[in-house]
């Protein structure tokens, strides 16, 4: 089935290759189905307008007759300017889809067509401010959304900054920390040396240290006392 439609739907064209599985099959003939059921539909709407077509030729030349028979009235018996007329009024009446052409009629067309055009303007008018009111939003949306990039850009760029920076103090440090280590190993050595060479103890480094903590610990008591005792220079003797 989905074969035949394929060939009857292009005619003399060749059928696109397609991969033939139980897949692709499935969705065509379900398209086939869709297909099949609009022609259908359409063929009944064609047959339908065919019918009220009909019809209104028959009502058209059933009044035709009336007014020829009656009135002595034709299409080639009137003026240019009553054709003109005519045509007019038949072309407003199809305009204005009205089931006849009486004042009424054309009154309440008219109307209804007017108050759809001003419900409409006033559609179109709510419309372009909810357009004025999104675009306003939009725009501010888009501002924002720059803004942010901009911000995102700088603290990523301020972080790469801080990034590098903190690497160069981290090897720095392990640097000091290295070449310390290399100076206390240095000072400790010396310091073997010189104890096995004969030299006081009182004198290495953490002997000195200690003497300097000290040193500092006396001056810091003296210094009140010292300043106790200039109170006493300006005396007289």
């Amino acid at each position: 089935q989905v074969t035949l439609w394929l060939k009857k739907l292009y005619g003399d064209m060749p059928v696109p290759r397609y991969e033939v599985n139980e897949r692709t099959v499935d969705i065509l003939h379900e398209v086939m189905e869709c297909s099949e059921e609009r022609d259908r539909d359409v063929s009944l709407l064609i047959e339908d307008m065919k019918d009220q077509a009909a019809k209104y030729e028959a009502e058209a030349k059933y009044w035709q007759d009336i007014l020829e028979e009656s009135l002595g009235l034709s299409v080639d018996s009137l003026s240019e300017e009553a054709t003109m007329d005519l045509n007019d009024l038949v072309e407003s009446a199809m305009a204005l889809e009205v089931e006849d052409t009486s004042l009424t009629s054309f009154y309440s067309a008219i109307n209804y067509m007017s108050s759809e055009l001003f419900k409409t303007k006033s559609k179109n008018q709510e419309m372009e401010l909810k357009l004025k009111t999104l675009t306003k939003k939009l725009t501010s949306a888009l501002m924002m959304e720059k803004q942010l990039d901009e911000d995102i850009k700088k603290v990523v760029e301020s972080q790469k900054a801080e990034s590098a920076k903190a690497e160069s103090r981290s090897k720095n440090l392990t640097f000091l920390e290295k070449k310390s280590e290399d100076l206390k190993i240095r000072i400790e050595d010396a310091e073997k040396k010189l104890i096995d060479t004969g030299l006081d103890q009182s004198l290495t480094h953490e002997a000195l240290v200690k003497l300097s903590e000290e040193l500092a610990a006396v001056q810091k008591k003296l210094s009140p006392l010292k300043k106790e005792v200039e109170s006493y220079h300006d005396l007289p003797p």
